[in-house]
């Protein structure tokens, strides 16, 4: 049985609406077998940026602290469910630092998340997630140089960048896939193969779904990926690389009724990772 850790941090996002971060993450445990799942304590308060330029980061750093506690206690590979898309990086990191060999990470997302404290116009740590996965960013917040080599990543589904980000994939190793790439499985599984990775951790924000296939996220960008292609290339990769670890976020439903509109799509997707 799939095992999954539950953490409903919203610290970390942009949104006006941040802590319906909180009743996404609910919203799925709530569909899972709840002795699969251990649930990680959030800070209740917004916390303060200690000098970082991150917003929040107090409390993004004790849930990161409590994150990676709670994983150490898993079986990996294990299925993090957040809460806003930033609780990928210490999960992440966990897996990185066992010695399974290289690392590759297939980060599904309609944005980059490739800022730093300097360049975000929001200061929020989702929008510097995949920063710093490839070790760039803040300390206390950033994942040891080297821990993934930005050779490692894949970004995949991503079709909104602000202009440093672009900048900044134009010099990067970083391989990214449109929307439209993601038809067949075989461009993302040759993209991961060519990491030279033997294993493989999976991001999913939820965004990186078209509109109409998910209501309940943030910050919504057309032309996205269907669940159908999502869940293809995540069997494809899969069938390709063990699996290290994966998470889901990124959920935050207007109301209850919405969020069950929403589940069909969620559980697709979980069904493919576990």
């Amino acid at each position: 049985m799939a095992r999954f850790v539950v953490v409903p941090q919203w610290q970390g996002s942009p949104s006006s609406r941040a802590m319906a971060h909180i009743d996404g993450t609910d919203a799925i445990a709530g569909d899972l077998p709840r002795s699969a799942c251990t649930f990680v304590e959030v800070p209740l308060e917004a916390g303060e940026p200690l000098g970082t330029g991150v917003l929040r980061a107090s409390a993004l750093i004790r849930t990161r602290e409590a994150l990676t506690a709670a994983l150490d206690d898993v079986p990996a590979p294990a299925i993090v469910v957040g809460g806003d898309c930033s609780v990928s990086v210490a999960a992440i990191g966990h897996a990185a630092a066992r010695d399974d060999g290289p690392l590759a990470v297939v980060w599904f997302d309609a944005h980059a998340d490739l800022h730093t404290p300097d360049t975000s116009p929001s200061g929020a740590y989702a929008g510097m997630a995949l920063r710093a996965v490839i070790g760039q960013g803040p300390a206390g917040l950033t994942l040891p140089d080297g821990a993934v080599a930005p050779g490692g990543v894949v970004l995949a589904g991503v079709r909104m960048l602000d202009p440093e980000e672009d900048e900044l994939l134009a010099d990067s190793a970083i391989t990214t896939l449109a929307p439209s790439d993601l038809t067949d499985p075989k461009a993302l599984v040759a993209a991961v193969a060519a990491t030279g990775a033997s294993r493989v951790y999976i991001h999913v924000d939820l965004d990186v779904l078209d509109p109409a296939d998910i209501a309940g996220v943030s910050s919504p960008e057309p032309f996205g990926v269907t669940p159908a292609a999502l869940v293809a290339a995540i069997g494809a990769v899969r069938a390709r690389l063990p699996l290290a670890g994966a998470t889901v976020a990124g959920f935050t439903p207007q109301t209850p009724a919405a969020a069950v509109e929403d589940m069909g799509a969620i559980l697709r997707i979980i069904g493919a990772l576990a």
